[in-house]
């Protein structure tokens, strides 16, 4: 008797246990953290690794199903024309890219004086304004600001520079997971059979199929969007760099890769890759600063109107009041990821609300 008294007990233990290693790590969440980016960067060649394959599948598939070709042969086609980009890329595009950006460091000294001079020379025209205390802070203040905004430009190129110069760092990673990548590729569909061997282990076999299901529709709006945005994005760059060159442009390298960059964001990256556009020429020619502002809208809006919607088409079925504010939120939560990636989640999460309440109206 006493020991079915004493079993019941046992049912505690391992909320007990649990509670003790919660402590733990919260007590020691430096040593947690710590740990956790040593992790990350001992498996990040199997997360470029997975990245890579997860981007290259729909193309190996392509090749497979188009031409009628085996798996290899299409992994060497997809692998050569990726090696081929990468080739140019790294060979062309990056050491203009360094180019660009070294000489708006070395400049910018430069711009503050011009700018400096342009507004001690024009600043008896605030005298309209009938505030004289305004008046005189705005003289007093303008050329304090354009130093700090000169400042505050030169300590985000040198960001951008040492975020440059650590991903090349981790070269050597991307290029051991582009390796294990064409493992994964290859050997998918046993990759595949075992997730679902071990999803129907610890979830049953009704579970498991609503699960794998609901994984399938996920990856069909994640894969499609983020390669579809990819795609589209690349070609604007690409079409950037062709007008911005045909024009003159200064820094049309820098230009064309913030504007490919920033119009993987939806409804707001055209804008902001069009005003730093606009900021980063206006200091050498505010005429060119004005086409280059001309020729990035254009091209905007031939993506908004004909481009994008020709390549994404509806793969997330969100509305644009749904899409801003997966970019606002997402944006605010997680910076840049979250704006990039907000837009597919937000889909995510109402594909899966509209399968609960579908599920909810059949049982009433």
């Amino acid at each position: 008797m006493k020991e079915n008294k004493k079993i019941p007990y046992l049912r505690v233990l391992p909320i007990i246990i649990i509670s003790i290693l919660a402590y733990k790590l919260i007590d020691n969440i430096d040593g947690v953290t710590k740990s956790l980016k040593i992790f990350i960067s001992l498996i990040s060649p199997f997360l470029w690794a997975f990245g890579i394959a997860y981007f290259l599948n729909p193309q190996v598939k392509y090749f497979e199903r188009r031409f009628k070709i085996n798996r290899r042969l299409s992994l060497v086609i997809v692998y050569l024309i990726l090696i081929g980009v990468l080739s140019f890329t790294i060979g062309i595009v990056t050491p203009k890219l360094f180019d660009n950006v070294k000489q708006i460091v070395v400049d910018i000294p430069k711009y503050v004086s011009v700018t400096e001079k342009f507004l001690n020379d024009n600043s008896e025209k605030l005298s309209f304004i009938e505030n004289q205390e305004v008046s005189n802070y705005l003289r007093t203040n303008l050329t304090e600001f354009v130093q700090k905004f000169g400042n505050r430009l030169e300590s985000g190129l040198n960001v951008a520079i040492t975020t440059v110069i650590n991903f090349t760092s981790g070269f050597f990673k991307f290029i051991i997971g582009l390796l294990i990548s064409s493992y994964m590729l290859l050997d998918k569909e046993k990759i595949i059979t075992s997730l679902k061997r071990g999803i129907y282990a610890m979830l049953g076999r009704e579970k498991g199929e609503q699960f794998i299901q609901f994984g399938s529709e996920v990856d069909l709006i994640f894969s499609k969007y983020i390669i579809g945005k990819c795609i589209d994005s690349a070609i604007i760059g690409v079409l950037c760099l062709v007008l911005l060159t045909l024009i003159n442009s200064p820094f049309a390298v820098l230009i064309s890769i913030i504007v490919g960059i920033t119009n993987m964001i939806p409804y707001f990256g055209p804008f902001i890759g069009m005003i730093f556009g606009g900021i980063i020429v206006i200091f050498v020619s505010p005429v060119k600063a004005f086409w280059v502002v001309i020729v990035i809208f254009i091209l905007q809006q031939f993506d908004g109107w004909y481009l994008g919607p020709k390549i994404l088409g509806d793969q997330v079925g969100l509305s644009p009041l749904w899409i801003i504010f997966a970019v606002v939120v997402g944006g605010g939560l997680f910076g840049v990821m979250g704006m990039l990636l907000g837009v597919p989640f937000v889909a995510v999460i109402r594909t899966l609300v509209e399968d609960i309440i579908d599920k909810k109206l059949e049982k009433n």
